[in-house]
């Protein structure tokens, strides 16, 4: 497990997104997630909501389920899985920002809660389904986040996660250059390998059914962020104006970092598909 050397707490992770919101929609869109190409002549936009659609397939999801979107951001994925799957979200955030966002673009059967998943007051074995998007990072307790989903799903239940995840056994110029920073400037209390999330599911009571490493379809993500910051950074002066007046400005830092290490082997992007029971 990747730690960083400032350590980062629920709080720093709130005043990150909602401090740097409007970079965030306008860099990364209101998905605030990577995309997954599959032709690789998609859009970003299209390859979003691919992810969006793969997360939906492994769940299986049928019409009416009660689902949990944990780390929901704006709300967006929430919006399409229960407009395309007829199905009810319960989402969480830690950021009003992204909440208030999500409240000014309602869906029938989504429901935005800014709240801490760690702490999330919903009861036993009261979700049919549940997914963690790029969230799971975040967590300062990931066994309890692990536990926490297995204790709200019901039996049967399914949990997707995608997650940035570290290289196994990466060497210590990557874990100091670029893992180790990442983790700092993207206020990720840590970052975990493959092997790290396996068995803190198995832990937690969840039997992994599937696990895919799709860093190849997902990593030109960044480039394209990187273009659209440098841009927007160029042309907008209410944009550049927040970007280096930022408390969190040196999270910029890791666009660079992120790209190459996707490139070097570094960090990895794993889907994992768990059941209950």
């Amino acid at each position: 497990m990747i730690v960083p050397e400032i350590s980062q707490n629920a709080a720093a992770v709130a005043d990150h997104y909602d401090e740097l919101d409007p970079i965030y929609r306008l860099v990364w869109g209101d998905h605030v997630h990577h995309g997954l190409w599959t032709t690789g002549r998609e859009t970003p936009g299209e390859a979003v909501e691919t992810l969006v659609d793969t997360v939906g397939d492994r769940l299986g999801l049928l019409p009416g389920q009660a689902c949990v979107d944990i780390g929901c951001g704006y709300g967006s994925t929430a919006r399409r899985l229960a407009m395309t799957r007829r199905v009810s979200v319960t989402g969480f955030t830690l950021a009003a920002e992204q909440a208030n966002y999500a409240a000014a673009h309602p869906v029938p059967g989504v429901d935005i809660q800014v709240r801490d998943w760690l702490d999330n007051g919903l009861a036993d074995a009261s979700a049919d389904s549940a997914w963690a998007i790029e969230s799971s990072e975040h967590m300062v307790d990931k066994p309890r986040f692990f536990a926490e989903a297995h204790r709200v799903l019901a039996p049967g239940g399914r949990f997707v996660i995608c997650a940035w995840l570290a290289e196994t056994g990466a060497s210590g110029w990557k874990v100091r250059h670029l893992l180790e920073p990442i983790c700092r400037e993207g206020r990720l209390p840590s970052m975990g390998t493959r092997e790290d999330y396996e068995e803190m599911a198995r832990q937690a009571g969840f039997t992994v059914t599937g696990y895919e490493d799709v860093s190849r379809r997902v990593a030109r993500t960044w480039p394209i962020c990187a273009r659209r910051l440098v841009k927007a950074l160029l042309v907008d002066s209410e944009i550049r104006r927040l970007a280096l007046g930022a408390r969190n400005r040196n999270s910029f830092l890791g666009i660079p970092r992120l790209i190459l290490a996707y490139r070097t082997g570094a960090m990895r992007y794993g889907i994992f598909t768990l059941s209950k029971g």
